[in-house]
């Protein structure tokens, strides 16, 4: 089957035309064939990886998921383009369905999301996101457990469907913060939320879900990868970080020229020379934020890698 042409990014006549602009990113629609992915690799601990969108606004310059972009020239202009997968709803409901038939007590456990931010500003208005949350909660109408759920963003947004996550049995909310330095923070993710934007969306998930109301989320932070902090932000972000039950930090990916391989962009790799003071003896930075943490978040687990993405 030929490929999508998407206008703005093709030779020829596109067969995917922009459909709106929101902020400077080209929106285009289209029909997934399907939404629940098997998760691989990094994430093989859930069953499914579930993408509502693909492209992310964000545009972060290290971005792995800049590699599984349709082509060349979208992968170059990451940032600038999203696909809104319109009837995602209606598939997750099949899916599930299907899932159910065969598994009726036991909840597929789904990564929401591995290459794109379910929460990234257009959900604002496309509330995609939230209808596949209410077609995760809908599934116990039929006596089925809800699934086990992980949510990965970095967006305020989320505080939003604080309403549909109380009822989440078992969710965990994975908050990205790669830096506790604002000036950092606009270097590598300039177009992202700021940092206390985002702790202020955690502490208002922690503060309007009680246990008699709705059942309490897991709360991660993802400092991954982890980026230089500055001397004099340093101690105050670690205390901030206490508002989660799990911090976890990861270097950057390798960098590869090549298409669809998870690489950290070149992008950042320039970037990174900005930090020569952090990133020429890397290892031994990281080892160290690595022990402040240890030994200054004394109640909170502290995982790396792999190890601090499953559910548990």
């Amino acid at each position: 089957m030929a490929q999508p042409r998407y206008q703005g990014y093709c030779t020829g006549k596109p067969t995917k035309l922009v459909k709106e602009k929101f902020g400077s990113a080209n929106v285009y629609a289209q029909n997934a064939k399907s939404l629940l992915t098997k998760a691989t690799g990094f994430i093989e601990a859930y069953d499914f990886t579930l993408n509502p969108y693909r492209g992310c606004q964000y545009g972060c310059s290290y971005c792995y998921a800049a590699a599984f972009s349709p082509n060349t020239k979208m992968r170059q202009d990451w940032g600038n383009w999203v696909i809104v997968k319109e009837n995602a709803a209606e598939i997750l409901a099949k899916e599930l369905q299907k899932w159910y038939e065969k598994n009726p007590q036991n909840p597929p456990r789904i990564y929401l999301s591995s290459v794109t931010d379910p929460y990234q500003p257009l959900e604002s208005q496309q509330q995609l996101t939230r209808r596949l949350l209410e077609v995760m909660l809908d599934v116990r109408d039929n006596n089925h457990p809800t699934p086990t759920l992980v949510i990965q963003t970095r967006s305020p947004i989320i505080t939003r469907d604080i309403d549909y996550l109380q009822r989440f049995q078992r969710l965990r909310i994975n908050m990205s913060i790669p830096t506790g330095s604002e000036s950092v923070r606009r270097d590598f993710e300039p177009r992202s939320p700021s940092i206390k934007a985002r702790l202020n969306a955690l502490l208002k998930i922690k503060q309007n879900i009680e246990p008699f109301k709705g059942f309490v989320p897991k709360i991660s932070i993802t400092i991954t990868p982890l980026l230089p902090t500055l001397a004099t932000d340093e101690l105050a972000f670690i205390q901030q970080l206490s508002i989660a039950d799990r911090v976890v930090i990861q270097d950057f990916h390798p960098t590869y020229n090549r298409s669809l391989i998870a690489s950290t962009r070149s992008e950042a790799e320039e970037i990174k020379q900005k930090y020569a003071w952090w990133y020429q003896n890397q290892q031994l930075n990281y080892m160290k934020f690595k022990n402040k943490l240890i030994s200054q978040l004394t109640n909170i687990e502290i995982k790396e890698g792999k190890d601090g993405f499953g559910y548990e």
